[in-house]
């Protein structure tokens, strides 16, 4: 018989994974972790201390992170080369584990609640767990300038930020839009450089595909708007949006 999994064992054995990441967001860790559990895997990415992104088998997101620190132990190993362009999570890392404890809370007390459910009902969690649920006003909400804020009301956008012409994020400090404020500027300066060599002037926008997201940028005279989309969009549905997102008054 196998023996029972307790703890989370790699590079600092004997912590809970919740221990873990939370000392990797004290040490500003950027790059992935990857959790092992019988044959659960689970992958959390990180950016600057704050976590950006989690997967787990068909979760994604806050949810995948719910997931994986459910499990009783495991093996965990770290991985700074692997980063990932997928944005999934715009909360703070102390908001997500804070948001888990809850759950799991919720979830425990609910199990022991009712005695007679069978194992299947106490199981079968997942689609409560999709159910939205009520804003806490108490939560920690991300702050971004009008015009990003538009734009992320378009289902195709994953994030988007305004930037000023050294890169800045504009009302906004989250390690997303310092990333994405920094392709941006990367794509601006790239596109000018070359519109300089042929005669065509400055960039006034751009657009660049990836295998996980597009990124579109456009200029105007103080600032830059970069904006990150999902993969599989038409980007031409996608502009049409966004111009009409941005229309001073609607």
């Amino acid at each position: 018989m196998a023996e029972a999994v307790s703890g989370f064992q790699g590079e600092i054995a004997g912590l809970s994974l919740a221990d873990v990441i939370q000392i990797k967001g004290h040490n500003r860790y950027s790059g992935c972790i990857t959790v092992e559990y019988l044959d659960h895997r689970g992958a959390i990415y990180f950016v600057d201390g704050e976590i950006i992104h989690a997967e787990q088998a068909s979760f994604s997101g806050e949810d995948a992170i719910y997931e994986i620190l459910k499990w009783p132990g495991g093996n965990f190993s770290l991985a700074p080369e692997m980063t990932t362009n997928v944005c999934t999570i715009h909360c703070s890392l102390n908001f997500l584990l804070l948001e888990a404890h809850r759950r799991m809370d919720e979830e425990n007390n609910a199990a022991t609640a009712v005695p007679e459910e069978s194992f299947a009902d106490v199981i079968d969690t997942s689609e409560r767990r999709k159910e939205p649920r009520p804003v806490d006003p108490a939560s920690p909400q991300r702050t971004m300038s009008a015009a990003a804020a538009r734009v992320m009301q378009i289902d195709a956008i994953t994030y988007a930020v305004l930037l000023d012409k050294q890169g800045h994020p504009i009302q906004d400090d989250s390690m997303e839009a310092e990333a994405l404020a920094a392709k941006t500027l990367f794509l601006a300066q790239s596109g000018n450089s070359l519109g300089d060599f042929l005669g065509l002037g400055e960039l006034k926008s751009a657009a660049v595909q990836t295998q996980h997201f597009d990124l579109l940028m456009y200029d105007s005279k103080q600032h830059y708007l970069g904006i990150a989309v999902a993969a599989g969009n038409k980007l031409d549905a996608v502009e049409a949006e966004i111009r009409t997102a941005l229309v001073p008054g609607r």
